[in-house]
């Protein structure tokens, strides 16, 4: 019997030591379940790391190389009238410029749609290759050979670079949420820095020693090696879109908002004048006596400028409210145009290109939250990223509606372009009071757009806080 005790007391004791290690497992397992973090779901941002900041710094070179070339076509409208296509009227020569642009808005309407289906790397392979082959084509063009320089440069670098354009800034939203709207600022600052360091570069190289050709064919070797480096940077990381944005849906509810087709109209309006300054201005400053070389820098003056407008706009519209703003800044940037009339000596050069670049940047820096504030139902905020100007991408994730107010106004543009009306009405005498007349005033005229817009805007929000008022009244 105290044999069998013992076995039992034995016994009793090894099944609490079992007991007590299994439950001291547990509690390891338990510590070890707490501290253990999940992988991490596609949905949730990483907000940074190699994979992600590499992806950004991709982006930014594609807008150094896209708009920020765009945006220092004035060295070419001012080398192609004096030097290399001295047969051809001003407004011929601004064709090329106004169609690179266009197509670089335009396209983003298809590239945006091929993005939603999964063909990011391939448009921006294709669209590197045809930047890299039309500048290596434009260097090959002839003295008063206007068409191969329309078809390199005109047709082959804005299809180019409206093929990366949307694609590389709609990358961005893969990898951040929070920062997004930093990393998107990031991000823009490319074509900022691209339309102060490309004028300098150009104008250095076509009247140096390279001359025109090696000169371009310079600037293609720098472009090639920024967009292959951004080929090699970016990834993506989130699956496709389950269901497209409907743009007929939203296109029959933005033909009854009012304040919507006022704001299409100013734009319109307004963008008549808007690029007259950035086509024209180093030309302008060279005709009046400038000195060249001082002429040379008056576009990175004003791209200059324009960035800081485009930094300091978030401030500024904290205080006066985006609509405001976009009226203060149309105003000012239609009566500096006009200013541009007086255009004489060096210090007004310095004046209107700092002036009209900030208030420039102001502008274009409101386009995308005008559209957000304007627009009566969060839901049409889609996933699609598009943009309004050609100087400026608006960098926040954007409606259906901005796709299509860029398609009338890309439509528009191509029947109504303002740079080439302003080089008819300039001449080869350089009458330059006219185009500076008009397009100040079609920018003044968009700005009252504006101020009409607001006031139906305003009007439309009393109207909807009495109806909520008398819903909960009842």
């Amino acid at each position: 019997m105290a044999f069998e005790s013992g076995l039992r007391t034995v016994h009793t004791e090894g099944a609490a030591l079992q007991e007590d290690k299994e439950h001291s497992e547990t509690l390891e397992a338990c510590q070890v379940a707490k501290d253990w973090d999940p992988p991490p779901s596609p949905h949730e941002f990483p907000e940074g790391g190699l994979t992600a900041w590499a992806t950004a710094f991709g982006a930014f070179l594609v807008q150094f190389c896209g708009f920020g070339y765009t945006a220092s076509f004035g060295v070419y409208q001012d080398f192609y009238t004096q030097h290399y296509l001295t047969n051809e009227t001003s407004s011929a020569i601004s064709w090329i410029g106004s169609t690179n642009a266009f197509l670089m808005t335009a396209m983003g309407l298809v590239s945006g749609s091929l993005h939603d289906r999964g063909y990011f790397y391939y448009l921006v392979i294709v669209g590197s290759c045809l930047q890299s082959f039309s500048l290596f084509m434009l260097s090959w063009s002839k003295p008063d050979q206007y068409y191969q320089i329309f078809f390199s440069q005109g047709l082959g670098l804005g299809i180019a670079s409206g093929l990366m354009y949307i694609p590389t800034m709609a990358i961005i939203s893969h990898h951040f949420r929070r920062r997004r709207t930093l990393v998107m600022t990031f991000v823009a600052t490319g074509s900022s820095l691209g339309a102060i360091i490309h004028p300098i570069m150009l104008n250095n190289l076509f009247n140096g020693p390279l001359g025109f050709a090696n000169g371009v064919r310079a600037s293609a070797g720098l472009i090639s090696s920024c967009l292959l480096t951004a080929c090699l940077c970016m990834r993506t990381r989130l699956d496709l879109p389950a269901k497209p944005v409907n743009y007929c849906a939203t296109a029959r509810k933005c033909m009854c908002d009012v304040p919507f087709i006022l704001l299409v109209a100013g734009a319109f309006l307004f963008q008549l004048g808007f690029y007259y300054p950035l086509f024209f201005f180093q030309l302008d400053s060279i005709k009046h006596g400038i000195s060249v070389n001082f002429s040379f820098y008056s576009l990175v003056i004003l791209n200059g400028s324009n960035c800081i407008g485009r930094v300091t706009s978030g401030f500024i519209a904290g205080f006066t409210g985006v609509p405001n703003l976009t009226i203060i800044s149309s105003i000012l940037c239609g009566v500096l145009i006009f200013g541009m009339i007086g255009l004489s000596s060096l210090a007004s050069v310095v004046v209107l290109g700092v002036l009209y670049g900030y208030s420039s940047g102001l502008n274009t820096a409101m386009a995308a939250p005008l559209m957000t504030t304007l627009t009566p139902e969060l839901s049409e905020l889609g996933r699609v990223i598009i943009y309004v100007r050609m100087y400026e991408p608006s960098y926040l994730d954007h409606s259906a509606r901005m796709g299509i107010l860029v398609s009338f106004l890309a439509s528009i543009l191509t029947l109504y372009p303002g740079t080439p009306i302003s080089g008819a009405l300039l001449t080869s005498n350089f009458t330059w009071w006219i185009p500076g007349l008009f397009s100040g005033i079609a920018s003044l005229a968009g700005a009252v757009m504006f101020i009409i817009m607001r006031y139906m805007f305003l009007r439309r929000q009393r109207v909807d806080g009495l109806l909520l008022g008398n819903q909960a009244v009842r």
